[in-house]
């Protein structure tokens, strides 16, 4: 399977990478990692080096892709031409109540991707 993990410069990062690195393990699964740039964060190279260090760490290949504009159709437009079989993604925060507040690139890709998306929380 290819897994296509979008990630920005976010505190859980970490847990989409691992979540990632789980599942590929387990299963084989090839991992593209997609870098989204926000305009709060650093710039994509500083997190794309980070990205290369936590998968080298874990002697993982992958693939990493820069990616600008909407973050979510870029996600899903990389994740249908390049034909991905599941998106890994941020899964957005809980409300007070319990509630799941999906963030903006997240609701789109559930809304918009053909291909099953994953979300970590």
């Amino acid at each position: 399977m290819k897994l296509l993990v979008g990630i920005d410069r976010s505190n859980r990062t970490k847990a989409v990478l691992e979540t990632a690195i789980e599942r590929a393990t387990a299963m084989g699964d090839e991992i593209t990692v997609a870098v989204v740039e926000t305009d709060n964060g650093p710039p994509t190279d500083l997190l794309e080096q980070e990205v290369r260090e936590f998968f080298s760490e874990r002697s993982v290949d992958v693939s990493i892709r820069s990616l600008t504009g909407h973050a979510g159709s870029q996600l899903v437009e990389l994740a249908e031409r390049e034909e991905f079989d599941r998106v890994i993604i941020d899964g957005g925060r809980r409300s007070p109540l319990g509630k799941i507040q999906l963030a903006d690139i997240a609701e789109f890709v559930l809304l918009n991707a053909t291909m099953t998306v994953t979300l970590v929380r």
